[in-house]
C-alpha cells in the first residue's frame, strides 16, 4: 500500500513539473509592469525579464534608480517614477503604460514595491510607522492593481503580488505582518472574483533575503529612531534590557539574510511565463522548510516555539 502511494505521489510531482515547464508563446510581444525597481527583486527582475526578450515597463521611486536601470539594460526597458503612496502617481503611471501597451494590453503586473517601519512590539508601536507601512505595502498595491486592471484583463494577463512569509505567519514587526497579511487575503479575494476573466493571480512569499530593506544598518537606525519615540512610562515597563536583546536579535537575524535574490525572482519569472503558474510561490530555505511547516502547527506549538525567539524581556509593568 506505502509503494503504491509512494508511486502516485510521484508520479503527481513529475506531472507537475512537467507541467510548469510549458512556457507562453510570444514573449517578446508581452508587457510587464513591475513596481519597485531602484533595487532589490524589482531591479533584478526587470534585467532578467529583460534577458528572456520582454518588454519591461519598470517604476522607479527616484530618478537616480531609473536612470542605473536604462544603463544596465537594453532599450526593451522603460522607466517611470512611481510613488505607490500618491494616487496622482498611480493615475498618471497607469496612462504611461497605456500608451505603451496600446490595443494589447498589459501582460504581466509585478506589485514588488514595498517598505519596513520597524516597530518592536504593538505597544511600542506609532501610528505613523503603522500608516505609513499599509500605504506603501497594501493600500498602495491595491490601488496600482486596481488601476492596471482593465489592462491587464486585455491581455488576459497575470497580477504578481509579492506578499512575504510574514504574511502566512506572524512572527516581530506588527506593522509589517499586518500589511502582508493583507496582501495575501487582497491576492485570493481578487483571484476568485475575476478567474472568469483569464486573469491569474499570484502570490510571492519570501523568506528573509538580504535587500535594501533588510540592511543592517540602515534597519537598526530605524529600530533605534523607533524606540525613541516612545512614551516614557512605556519604554520603563519594557526596560532598557529588552530593547538591547530585541536590537541583538534583529541584527543577527539580517546578518544571515539569504542573499541569493534569484530565488525569489525565478519564482516571478515563472509565474509570469509558465503556462501554468502556481497560486503561490515560497522563496528561500527558511520560508519552506521553518515557516510553512510551522504555520500547519497548532497555535499552542507555534506560540511556545516562537516566544522563545522575542518577547522573552518583556516586563508586566
Amino acid at each position: 500500500m506505502w509503494l503504491y502511494l509512494a508511486g502516485l505521489i510521484g508520479l503527481y510531482y513529475l506531472f507537475r513539473w512537467y507541467r510548469e515547464r510549458q512556457v507562453v508563446s510570444n514573449l517578446g510581444d508581452k508587457y510587464v509592469f513591475i513596481t519597485g525597481c531602484d533595487s532589490g527583486f524589482g531591479n533584478l527582475l526587470a534585467k532578467q525579464l529583460d534577458l528572456r526578450g520582454l518588454r519591461v515597463l519598470a517604476a522607479c521611486l527616484t530618478e537616480k534608480g531609473a536612470e542605473q536601470l536604462r544603463h544596465e539594460t537594453s532599450d526593451r526597458v522603460k522607466t517611470v517614477i512611481l510613488d505607490v503612496t500618491k494616487t496622482e502617481n498611480i493615475t498618471a503611471a497607469a496612462r504611461w503604460v497605456k500608451e505603451h501597451v496600446g490595443n494589447k494590453g498589459l501582460w504581466g503586473l509585478v506589485n514588488n514595491a514595498g517598505a519596513i517601519f520597524p516597530d518592536i512590539c504593538f505597544e511600542l508601536m506609532t501610528k505613523e510607522n503603522l500608516i505609513k507601512t499599509l500605504n506603501v505595502n497594501l493600500i498602495g498595491l491595491i490601488e496600482v492593481t486596481l488601476s492596471m486592471l482593465p489592462m491587464v484583463k486585455q491581455a488576459r494577463g497575470r497580477i504578481v503580488n509579492v506578499s512575504s512569509i510574514l504574511g502566512r505567519l506572524a512572527f516581530l514587526s506588527g506593522s509589517y505582518c499586518c500589511s502582508k497579511y493583507g496582501v495575501e487575503a487582497f491576492s485570493d479575494l481578487l483571484r476568485l472574483q475575476i478567474q472568469h476573466s483569464g486573469v491569474k493571480v499570484c502570490i510571492i512569499e519570501p523568506g528573509y533575503f538580504k535587500t535594501n530593506m533588510t540592511d543592517t544598518l540602515k534597519f537598526q537606525e530605524k529600530f533605534k529612531n523607533a524606540w525613541n519615540q516612545v512614551p516614557v512610562e512605556i519604554k520603563e515597563s519594557y526596560g532598557q534590557e529588552f530593547f538591547e536583546e530585541s536590537l541583538s536579535f534583529n541584527k543577527k537575524s539580517l546578518d544571515n539574510c539569504c542573499t541569493n535574490l534569484n530565488l525569489v525572482t525565478d519564482c516571478m519569472e515563472h509565474a509570469l511565463t509558465s503556462s501554468y503558474p502556481r497560486y503561490r510561490y515560497s522563496a528561500g530555505w527558511d520560508a519552506q522548510f521553518f515557516f510553512i511547516p510551522m504555520s500547519y502547527l497548532p497555535t499552542v506549538l507555534t506560540n511556545y516555539i516562537l516566544s522563545k525567539y522575542c518577547y522573552k524581556h518583556a516586563r508586566s509593568g
